[in-house]
């Protein structure tokens, strides 16, 4: 009976350990949502923890579908279309993101500090793939989408954080204006 206690206290322990630890090695632990490739690859969501960008959009409240290209060009420069993009505070987009390109890129929208700590962080792990509610990655011909909602005004963002695409042009402007 002591070792059956014992045997089931492990387990217990080393399940809660598991959940806590997330999934960091597949991307940073959110439960699956509203991102999905039209394959059905799951780029998180779920979660709907405010960032200081917004957060997750509810799908029935949608005001605007914008339409992202990721691609190369010829030059060997890296670009998104459109370059700039422009949001009003309270507005929830249906952005609907495109990889028009011959490698994988990604889509991601934050705070100019935190895009340049997670640029940071994908030099030392390049494989990382995210399940984050504000980003998304595509390998080339594959379709995505995020259900994105602005809630506070101000100066971001977005970029492609995958180890030399922000340098050679992946990134914009995101101005969200107040009401």
């Amino acid at each position: 009976m002591r070792k059956l206690i014992l045997t089931t206290s492990i387990l217990a322990v080393s399940a809660s350990l598991a959940f806590a630890a997330g999934t960091h090695g597949g991307g940073h632990g959110h439960d699956a949502g509203h991102m999905k490739t039209q394959d059905g690859h799951g780029h998180g969501a779920g979660h709907m923890d405010m960032m200081q960008i917004g957060m997750t959009g509810d799908t029935t409240k949608i005001d605007r579908i914008v339409t992202v290209t990721m691609m190369e060009t010829a030059d060997g420069d890296m670009l998104f279309e459109p370059r700039d993009l422009m949001f009003a505070e309270g507005e929830t987009v249906h952005f609907k993101i495109t990889n028009a390109g011959e490698i994988d890129h990604e889509f991601v929208m934050d705070t100019f500090a935190n895009n340049e700590k997670h640029r940071a962080l994908m030099m030392k792990f390049p494989e990382m793939e995210h399940d984050d509610p504000n980003s998304v990655r595509l390998a080339p011909g594959e379709n995505g989408e995020i259900i994105w909602t602005f809630a506070n005004a101000g100066e971001f963002n977005f970029a492609c954080l995958i180890p030399g695409h922000m340098e050679m042009g992946m990134h914009g402007p995101l101005n969200v204006t107040s009401n």
